[in-house]
């Protein structure tokens, strides 16, 4: 067998472990492992590579923002400010057709604005807004559906996990994806709120209206949600402002999240230690997924198969347009089969060197940062894609007198409005990088 041969046959039999259970990072470790062997013949260059590659990937300063930002996710979830979210969306959104499905839709936004995490975010808002989705009369379909998607909005509205892997992996300004982020974030909102407008008028007695809550408890409701907004000002305003790096952001995210919940008498000592503990197990799987991509990503590197396709993607006389449709519908079917932070750090390595030497008629920042986001909303979509939705499974374990099947179906019309907002942000790139170049002409 040949070494390309060898390249190609290890990706459907990291699929097969992947479906087996296996841990993605055992499996990409094992399969890294075992190709570099039979490509260079020896076990000795594998043992050196995994003293020399785990010090050299996690030695990186750049990767501190992981466990700051997560930490930071531990203390808004923990803090019950999920709570004032909800509690300050429904008062102003309640009183309409699909009123309280479209306040969890806005509060996801807000808890992901301080939570750079879709499963948290899900998790969270699950426990708070599931109740009361079911006290109006909610099906259970639209009550999942709407829940698992607005999770999603944890990895797209600023700050967010994944954009600062795509931004090391790829090489690109983390403060400008941030930027980016930003306008694509608030149209998936909107576009879920559309959902659920069109769902509650198709079928009008899938849900009772709420009534108006006057002008006075609405303030007071909003008043609530200052530590939020004080820490997304203070956190990304910061970075865009250029007084904070993104990873002096984070501690100071933390840091304040952290007060926030002091000052609100939300946090205990047994919250505190929760918080930590549980931070240290999610940064513990994700670099752990992080050193098993780069040992998998050095056995394709060393049988040339990112250079091979390449310069066949290159000779086929495919247009730029044509090539970028393809790979975002293969993100689509990846996102089906795998959590998005492995399909991240395992195509992007790949991908991104190939899409870069296209021409889309602007420069290699403004593409880095395009395409970045454009990955980020179709593995965002993977994440309420069947079977391995990993928010439709969080969030059908709170629901259990929904079936898995009408979460599915529940999820469908958002996946719908998902693609769409992928093909708008892909034929005008500018809508993603306005913001981008007005942040730069100041």
């Amino acid at each position: 067998m040949t070494n390309i041969e060898l390249a190609l046959w290890s990706f459907p039999l990291l699929l097969a472990f992947v479906f087996l259970r296996m841990p993605i990072a055992l499996a990409m470790i094992g399969i890294g492992v075992g190709g570099t062997w039979l490509v260079i013949g020896t076990p000795m260059m594998t043992l050196n590579q995994l003293k020399t590659l785990t010090y050299g990937t996690f030695s990186n300063y750049s990767f501190s923002i992981i466990p700051l930002f997560l930490l930071m996710g531990q203390f808004a979830t923990l803090s019950g400010m999920s709570r004032a979210l909800f509690g300050a969306a429904e008062t102003f959104l309640g009183h309409r057709k699909g009123g309280v499905a479209m306040a969890a839709v806005g509060a996801c936004a807000g808890f992901g604005a301080i939570c750079g995490s879709s499963l948290a975010t899900a998790s969270t808002m699950g426990q708070v807004a599931l109740p009361e989705l079911r006290r109006y009369g909610y099906p259970g379909s639209l009550s999942t559906g709407a829940l698992a998607a607005g999770g999603t909005l944890g990895i797209l509205i600023p700050p967010s996990v994944i954009l600062v892997i795509y931004a090391i992996l790829a090489e690109q300004n983390i403060e400008k994806l941030f930027v980016a982020a930003l306008i694509p974030g608030i149209l998936a909102a909107i576009g879920y709120m559309v959902v659920i407008a069109i769902w509650v008028r198709v079928a009008p007695n899938s849900a009772v209206v709420k009534d108006r809550v006057p002008w006075g408890e609405r303030i007071r409701a909003l008043g609530k949600v200052w530590p939020v907004v004080t820490i997304f000002v203070v956190v990304v305003g910061g970075i865009y402002a250029g007084i904070f790096t993104p990873t002096e952001a984070a501690a100071v995210g933390a840091a304040g999240t952290g007060i926030a919940a002091l000052a609100t008498g939300e946090m205990t000592w047994g919250k505190l230690r929760q918080a930590i503990l549980s931070t240290a197990a999610a940064s513990g799987m994700i670099f752990l997924i992080i050193l098993g991509a780069g040992i998998y990503n050095n056995f394709l590197s060393l049988t040339q198969l990112p250079q091979i396709a390449s310069d066949w993607v290159g000779n086929q006389g495919f247009t730029p347009w044509i090539i970028l449709t393809l790979v975002l519908l293969m993100y689509l079917v990846f996102g089906c089969v795998m959590d998005s932070l492995s399909m991240v750090l395992l195509t992007v390595p790949i991908v991104f060197p190939i899409m870069s030497v296209l021409d889309f008629g602007m420069s290699p920042a403004d593409f880095g940062i395009w395409f970045g986001i454009l990955v980020l909303i179709v593995v965002e979509v993977g994440l309420i894609t069947p079977p391995v939705g990993m928010n439709l499974f969080i969030i059908n374990s709170m629901a259990r007198d929904t079936p898995i099947v009408q979460t599915y179906k529940g999820a469908l019309p958002f996946v719908v409005t998902d693609i769409v907002r992928v093909i708008f942000l892909a034929a005008f790139p500018a809508v993603t990088l306005w913001l981008v170049w007005v942040i730069d002409a100041l």
